[in-house]
């Protein structure tokens, strides 16, 4: 099913840099964002995100399943592959994509409320 790779991060490292004077860090992403332990990172200075995750998606075994705090938030659907809730909405959506993005402005919503009670009360 597959043919032969001949990948070897050697030669990528070699071309990056030779066309753009860099060479990849090839774990950087793991190091800088902390990898596996997002959620102890994500917690320390981050607030109202909502990690989206559909689990027909092929990244999704790499994304955020379960809330981190009441305001960094998981929602997980069997259905969704990557990104559907972010495309633009069609008469032809299932039931499910429909209640997805409705749950996530009503939580987009609830962040604006409180806000702006907070505000008032200054």
């Amino acid at each position: 099913m597959f043919p032969p790779s001949s990948f070897m991060p050697e030669k990528r490292s070699e071309g990056c840099f030779m066309f753009y004077g860099v060479r990849p860090r090839m774990h950087w992403i793991t190091t800088q964002y902390g990898g596996h332990k997002i959620d102890k990172v994500v917690k320390r200075f981050g607030s109202n995100i909502i990690f989206s995750n559909g689990m027909r998606d092929p990244w999704s075994g790499g994304g955020v399943l379960k809330n981190i705090s009441s305001s960094i938030i998981a929602l997980v659907t069997e259905k969704g592959a990557h990104h559907l809730d972010l495309r633009s909405a069609t008469k032809d959506d299932p039931d499910w994509l429909v209640e997805q993005r409705r749950h996530e402005v009503e939580i987009i919503h609830g962040w604006i409320d409180q806000y702006n009670k907070d505000i008032a009360q200054m």
